[in-house]
């Protein structure tokens, strides 16, 4: 029986690597992000097994018109994977309302979104695996806003959970560090130049415990963990996937 997968956020990055992944263990994947032209490349980079639609997660129509589309072409999902984020460096004092709202508009009511709305196509054995953060629990300087919504849809699935009892589906939180993404990459050259990107992400992995940052493939196959039945009875936890960063 084919097995489907809606990835968000999955045109670059983490949301690509993990639908991938996801492909190469023989799922059907729905990919999604803002940017039509992104989705279209990013679907026809991953294969015949990717169908790309574009969609913001923080926009309620967007998200009905895209599991629509996911019945009408693939009856049902068996996991979701809340990937699309967004976040500002903003330190106390100079946070606008913008900000504010462009922050948790994504990263808290697009997860609600994301999740409320696929239940009805979801079932039992199905997986929801929601990627948070390490800014969960260490929100770095200036990171407030971003750290705050991760860690509120940390306790989304302590709730949701109890809501979804008996429903035999799975949530989960799936909390990366530091990954050696082009959109981190872009960050880094913008603050300390092209040139300085190397060394700042040589900082950024020596204050690891394991000594460098990640990969996004290793988020990835953790993400396809989860997703798959030999994770049948985690549920409700926040996997931190940052080589130990968490722990210290």
């Amino acid at each position: 029986m084919n097995k489907t997968a809606l990835v968000t956020g999955a045109t670059s990055g983490i949301g690509y690597a993990i639908a991938e992944e996801l492909i190469s263990r023989g799922r059907q994947v729905v990919i999604t992000g803002r940017d039509q032209e992104r989705v279209e490349e990013a679907a026809a980079k991953l294969g015949a097994q990717a169908f790309g639609i574009r969609a913001d997660v923080a926009g309620s129509a967007d998200m009905d018109a895209l599991y629509d589309r996911i019945a009408e072409r693939h009856g049902h999902l068996d996991a979701v994977i809340a990937n699309a984020a967004s976040g500002h460096h903003s330190v106390l004092g100079s946070i606008t309302e913008e900000e504010f709202d462009l922050t948790f508009s994504v990263n808290v009511k697009g997860v609600l979104h994301t999740v409320q709305k696929a239940l009805p196509l979801m079932r039992p054995g199905g997986s929801i695996t929601v990627i948070g953060s390490t800014a969960s629990i260490h929100p770095p300087y200036g990171m407030g806003l971003y750290g705050g919504a991760k860690a509120a849809i940390r306790n989304f699935l302590r709730s949701w959970i109890q809501d979804t009892k008996g429903s035999g589906i799975r949530m989960n939180v799936l909390s990366p560090g530091a990954v050696d993404t082009e959109s981190l990459r872009g960050a880094l050259a913008k603050a300390f130049g092209a040139d300085g990107v190397a060394a700042q992400l040589e900082a950024m992995g020596a204050g690891s415990p394991i000594g460098r940052i990640a990969d996004p493939r290793e988020i990835a196959t953790v993400a396809a963990f989860l997703a798959g039945d030999d994770a049948a009875f985690v549920h409700g936890v926040e996997l931190f996937v940052d080589g130990g960063m968490a722990q210290v």
